[in-house]
């Protein structure tokens, strides 16, 4: 009995430690969400930080339920593609190293991804306007370059943070 007691609570406790902890990320300090997100594996913060992004696109949208899921699949879909895309261009490199023949290739292929980036753009507009209304879709992309010129203020260049800090 007490053997099968034992193992009943072994049992217990590795469910009980495999259960996430449900945090109130919203209301908690930076200070713990660092703590928190360090916990995290690298597939459960990128798993994560999907979920924020998604919770806030179908808030920020308004969509309503029936068309979430739909919604997600395929915005997700549009952003896997759109990374794929970028990542044919390797921005790391130095100008002022290369070639003129080179530098035209390089310029001629940064052209390339800017179209095939526009033309995804254009094809997912118009399977999620088949979702939701094209004024949902238009404040998505507005939404999404805004957040793109946040994350763009936080980056550092040079090993300099480019963003304004106003003195108290």
């Amino acid at each position: 009995m007490k053997k099968l007691l034992f193992g009943f609570l072994i049992l217990t406790g590795f469910a009980l430690q495999a259960q996430k902890i449900n945090y109130d990320w919203k209301n908690m300090s930076f200070k713990q969400r660092q703590e928190a997100l360090s916990t995290f594996s690298p597939e459960e913060r990128k798993n994560l930080l999907m979920q924020f992004r998604n919770n806030m696109v179908l808030e920020s949208l308004d969509i309503d339920g029936k068309n979430k899921t739909e919604f997600t699949a395929i915005y997700n879909e549009y952003l896997a593609n759109q990374k794929k895309i970028k990542s044919e261009f390797n921005p790391h490199f130095n100008a002022d190293a290369l070639s003129e023949d080179e530098a035209k290739q390089k310029l001629i292929q940064s052209f390339d991804i800017g179209q095939k980036l526009l033309d995804n753009r254009k094809k997912y507009a118009e399977k999620m306007q088949q979702i939701i209304p094209s004024q949902k879709v238009l404040k998505l992309f507005n939404t999404e370059a805004m957040m793109r010129d946040k994350m763009n203020e936080r980056k550092p260049h040079d090993g300099k943070n480019t963003t304004a800090r106003k003195s108290p």
